[in-house]
């Protein structure tokens, strides 16, 4: 019986061993080998934006169009996208694909990465790393324009208002800090204050691309009665957490009267908002950016060089020139 039980525990810890190992050949064994394969750490899913940004590549790199994608969330911890980026290395990819957190801290993985002679791509928000050549391309939004055209549609506004010389109280709502389109947003919003002394920034807040966040941050705005003819925010999901709460304190806003609010992204959600006036300006972020990704990884798998920098076609929408049908015949 004893030689009995002992042969069955040393089978066990055989199976043990191996077990992993077998695991990782079943699972390497079950995908076609012709497949190129990629690993994509993408930022969260923190808002609508973000979620049609993940939809976007994963209806591009699919089996059917010859790739295996490996996705990963980082939940919004750029210590989950390191390790990310590092087990992507070690299970020797294609290529990655990384949508940052944050644009400093890169410098040391991407190297690591670049010594495995595996390419990088980023997307949608860039990273500030001492050498360009660690990365092989980056595709997104041009975020110090879109500041720059809510300043110039804001000045617009104004004089058109007949409100071109007067005190402009502002409230700006920013999103994740040292993201790209954080640093893009304010930098334009800034610059347009620089350039008009009656526009006063009475607030600047984080609320970190998130509606909850920023229903909070406003919420403690309006009990400290801060001053505010314009609400600047940088994303459409921490606008209606902003606006919800001026809703919840009676607040009168948009064409109804009081504050008007700017925001960024146009998401389905935001640009109902634009329609019904609570909105004044939405200006667009694209999150559609798969098929632009796939444009410059079929590059590098071709052997050529890509361009550094590829920028995706954006617009703006107003409250007064919005239609419903304009609306419906967006995909997000």
């Amino acid at each position: 019986m004893k030689k009995w039980l002992a042969w069955l525990l040393c089978l066990a810890l055989m199976l043990g061993s191996t077990g992993c190992a077998a695991q990782k050949a079943a699972v390497s064994a079950s995908a076609p080998s012709d497949l190129y394969v990629i690993g994509y750490c993408q930022t969260g899913a923190e808002s609508d934006w973000r979620v049609a940004n993940t939809d976007s590549m994963r209806n591009v790199f699919t089996e059917e169009n010859g790739y295996e994608l490996i996705f990963v969330d980082a939940q919004q911890k750029q210590e989950n996208q390191i390790r990310a980026v590092r087990n992507f290395i070690q299970q020797q990819v294609d290529c990655i694909i990384i949508s940052p957190i944050t644009e400093s801290g890169w410098d040391e993985v991407l190297q690591e990465a670049r010594d495995a002679g595996i390419p990088v791509i980023i997307t949608d928000r860039m990273v500030q790393v001492s050498e360009d050549g660690l990365y092989a391309a980056y595709v997104g939004s041009d975020f110090r324009a879109e500041g720059d055209t809510a300043a110039s549609w804001l000045d617009a506004w104004l004089q058109s208002s007949g409100r071109g010389s007067d005190t402009i109280h502002i409230v700006e709502l920013q999103g994740t800090l040292d993201s790209s389109a954080q640093l893009g947003r304010s930098e334009g919003l800034a610059a347009g204050i620089a350039a008009h002394p009656n526009w006063v920034l009475e607030a600047q807040e984080c609320a970190d691309f998130t509606n909850a966040k920023a229903n909070e941050v406003m919420t403690q705005l309006i009990a400290r009665h801060v001053q505010m003819d314009v609400l600047v925010c940088q994303n459409d999901d921490m606008a209606m957490g902003a606006m919800a709460a001026m809703d919840a304190a009676g607040m009168v806003y948009g064409a109804a009267g009081g504050p008007i609010v700017i925001s960024f992204d146009a998401t389905h959600a935001g640009l109902e908002a634009c329609l019904a006036g609570k909105i004044q300006l939405d200006v667009e972020c694209n999150p559609l950016q798969g098929p632009y990704v796939e444009k410059i990884v079929q590059q590098i798998k071709n052997g050529e060089t890509p361009p550094k920098r590829t920028s995706v076609e954006e617009t703006s929408f107003e409250a007064d020139t919005l239609t419903q049908n304009a609306i419906d015949a967006r995909s997000y």
